[in-house]
């Protein structure tokens, strides 16, 4: 028999994409997505021939594959090929694949042209023969041939067996993991054929001549201590018409806005996930607003080697290679501005769900090596999404870390944030110490999903000679009740979201007793979580909002969420924001109310830039954007998630210039990144009077002075309580404190630079209480003063 050979001609109709999520933490808790899914997808036949088996129909769950047959002969030489490298990879000569799969009886290279695709046809097949294409468990081939708008998958056959952890079904065609990049639908939102939500994906195939001028762009290699962080969302930063940009909603949207990031002090952007995944995922009609929810956080990935190819303005030109040169681009764009690039990467769950999800690719390839499985077949759900990555089995970890060097080497990345990074330290299905360290440990007991103290992962990534040089942020919790900030396992490199800053913050700020001793921690970068472990302040990524919850205005205008527009009868989203609305809910309220607010934001601002470690801006902070009081907005491709640059271009827009003058401060400012934890030496507490710091349960004041290299001297205060106060400055003889920032006025004289008019007459006004050392402080405000020589007052 011939070991290879080429098929006839078949049409391929996919798996119906029904990704049922027994519940998801991007929605409430126990809703059934189900009832959400287009009918026009309920009503598909289920049927599939398998043509390379003498054309035998066999019953699947989700298409009509018909076979037609043809004359044409392969288009391409077929050789064996080789194991290493994983993916598809071009040389002169040809393209070698090479997939694993260990408990796959047969495999079958699908090769689809683009105009195929769309059309559900198959072009060529390979079969892979386990003789001459495989080696070990990785099956391989090399071919020869024009590759022109060519796309690739696979198909593979074995046992279909939910019990014991098996799905395959050689009637769907499956994604490659190493994929580099994934053809599918070429325009956010838009449906495919037949309104299907999932219609067919192919991932590329490379060419020998695909390049990119990168100019010579290297590494920035900041010091992460001076860092100032930008969340943001690619699609959500441009999209709104009032961004006026070329290529609104896409990498190049983002790089024709980079200079306000640059003029707002960010010299780093983390980029929400850009990994391919389906904004259809919960399509479905919103009555509420009377438009579709999407899956818009993106949350979900499909493919972690590809970029999201509907944030490229390319489409579907070179078959997905568009978006990877509109990605690179980004990053050589923000490169040039000093900005670095961190990727907001999802490696705890994918798009595939629970047993009731659509098999897109890691489930047909071997769901069971890529899944965190219980003894029948259950999967385990500590994501909140279905499903859980089992990333400490040995392939999978493998998978993870060439992932992330290929993002680092290929796509010129600076670094990760790890979402629900938890899962990253549990052990993996049928755990086994012989297999994960060489030999059994005593008492090894070891289950399922249990929480590793040395993980493999996260060992292999913290000593890679690639990735232990990049910035490293865990989001230190997850959906099954671990938490771990202040406990993530770090190797010494490895920061954390400091959740913990954000809620002691939210309540010292807001006036809540009790919480003094706790903000004074928060100010020095936590010491109290990190420097015990023998990390630094930096390790601390800190922030008052982030993407999942309340926006900084709205945390100063809701008591309670307001998520009606989701459609979930406001069951969704967290209840304890710590939020306080100043008195009033929603955004009419009295002029008293709303000049507490912008103070109240002022606060939360100056607070984060004075605060020892990393400091992270979500996107539209800096102007004041609200989402209504909506804090779980995963699934609005609209205004609510917008960044709407009509207002931020107000004349009434202060606060941007508030943010944009404290972000300057800290990086001129020696004593705002520090290297360690402040001592004696460098800080000193205060309270209404000097060095007598209150840390009793009612107290509602903290101060510090803090000496700096190049300002001298700086006194900062924060006054939480709902009463004004005269404070006693600390006595300096031979100079004199000046005032500089104080949430308390009106802008512009809440930040008084050199250019404010009246800027003296400003200052003078306080220069009585000056002279007898004293500073009033008005309820709910918060104060710089620098030291200045008595000479020059």
């Amino acid at each position: 028999m011939e070991l290879l050979h080429c098929p006839s001609i078949s049409t391929y109709k996919p798996k119906l994409s029904f990704h049922n999520h027994l519940f998801s933490r991007r929605s409430s808790n126990g809703v059934d997505f189900e009832s959400i899914w287009r009918k026009s997808r309920s009503s598909v036949v289920n049927a599939a021939v398998d043509s390379g088996r003498g054309g035998v129909v066999k019953t699947a769950a989700t298409a009509v594959v018909v076979e037609k047959p043809t004359t044409e002969r392969c288009r391409f030489e077929v050789l064996s090929g080789k194991p290493l490298p994983f993916g598809a990879t071009a040389t002169d000569g040809g393209v070698n694949f090479a997939v694993f799969s260990r408990n796959a009886t047969a495999a079958t290279l699908c090769l689809i042209t683009l105009s195929d695709l769309p059309e559900k046809r198959v072009t060529e097949q390979i079969f892979l023969d386990p003789l001459a294409n495989k080696t070990g468990d990785v099956w391989h081939v090399f071919l020869k041939g024009d590759f022109e708008n060519m796309l690739y998958g696979y198909k593979f056959d074995g046992k279909f067996c939910p019990e014991e952890g098996h799905y395959f079904d050689s009637s769907q065609i499956v994604l490659d993991p190493y994929a580099k990049a994934i053809v599918s639908r070429g325009e956010y939102g838009v449906l495919g054929p037949e309104d299907d939500c999932w219609p067919p994906m192919a991932g590329m195939v490379p060419s020998a001549s695909d390049q990119f001028d990168w100019e010579g762009d290297l590494p920035l290699k900041f010091p992460q201590r001076d860092l100032v962080i930008y969340e943001m969302h690619v699609r959500g930063f441009t999209n709104h018409e009032s961004s006026e940009t070329k290529y609104p909603g896409t990498y190049l949207g983002v790089v024709e806005k980079l200079d306000h990031l640059k003029e707002l002090g960010v010299n780093c952007i983390e980029l929400m996930p850009c990994h391919e995944f389906n904004e259809l995922e919960y399509y479905s009609y919103n009555s509420v607003l009377g438009d579709y929810k999407f899956n818009f956080w993106g949350y979900s990935t499909v493919n972690f080697f590809s970029p999201m190819g509907r944030y490229s303005s390319a489409g579907l030109s070179n078959c997905g290679l568009g978006a990877i040169n509109e990605f690179k681009y980004l990053v050589k764009e923000a490169h040039k501005r000093g900005i670095e690039v961190i990727m907001d990467v999802v490696f705890n769950h994918t798009a595939e769900g629970n047993e009731n999800g659509p098999i897109l690719s890691f489930r047909g390839i071997d769901n069971s090596v890529f899944y965190t499985l219980a003894p029948k077949g259950e999967f385990y759900n500590y994501s909140g999404c279905g499903n859980t990555f089992n990333c400490n089995n040995p392939i999978v970890r493998q998978f993870i870390v060439d992932c992330l060097r290929y993002w680092v080497t290929e796509m010129h990345v600076d670094g990760f944030r790890f979402d629900l990074a938890s899962i990253l330290t549990r052990s993996s299905s049928s755990w086994n110490a012989v297999n994960v360290y060489g030999n059994s440990i005593d008492g090894d007991v070891i289950t399922t999903g249990t929480p590793l103290t040395s993980p493999p992962l996260i060992d292999m990534i913290s000593n890679d000679p690639i990735l232990r040089g990049v910035k490293l942020i865990a989001e230190a919790w997850d959906c099954g009740g671990l938490y771990q900030v202040g406990m993530f396992p770090h190797w010494g490199i490895w920061s954390e979201w400091n959740g913990k800053y954000r809620d002691m913050v939210r309540q010292f700020i807001k006036g809540t007793d009790g919480f003094s001793g706790a903000f004074a921690e928060c100010l020095c970068g936590s010491p109290n979580l990190y420097q015990k472990g023998g990390r630094k302040p930096w390790n601390s990524i800190n922030f008052v909002c982030a993407h999942d919850g309340f926006t900084l205005a709205d945390l100063v205008t809701y008591n309670n969420k307001h998520n009606l527009a989701n459609g979930e009868d406001n069951k969704d989203g967290e209840n304890h924001n710590n939020s306080w609305n100043c008195g009033e809910e929603g955004e009419f309220a009295s002029i008293f109310v709303k000049k507490l607010r912008k103070r109240q934001m002022r606060n939360f601002f100056l607070c984060l830039m004075v605060s020892q470690g990393v400091p992270m801006i979500y996107m539209g902070d800096e102007y004041g954007h609200t989402k209504g009081g909506n804090n779980n907005t995963y699934c609005h491709d609209n205004y609510i998630n917008y960044f709407r640059w009509d207002k931020k271009d107000e004349s009434s827009s202060d606060f941007l210039r508030f943010c944009g003058l404290m972000t300057k401060f800290r990086h001129e400012c020696e004593s705002l990144g520090l290297d360690g934890f402040p001592t004696a030496e460098r800080l000193q507490w205060h309270g209404h009077t000097p060095r007598t710091p209150d840390w009793s349960e009612t107290s509602r004041f903290v101060a510090f002075t803090l000496v700096d290299k190049v300002k001298g001297e700086l006194y900062i205060a924060f006054n939480a309580s709902h009463l004004p106060v005269t404070i006693t400055l600390p006595d300096r003889p031979g100079y004199r404190w000046q005032p500089f920032v104080d949430t308390g006025k009106p802008a512009p004289f809440d930040f008084l630079t050199d250019d404010v008019p009246e800027r003296e007459t400003a200052a003078k006004q306080y220069s009585h209480f000056l002279d007898a050392n004293q500073y009033p402080m008005l309820s709910y405000s918060s104060i710089i003063l620098l030291l200045s020589s008595a000479d020059d007052a």
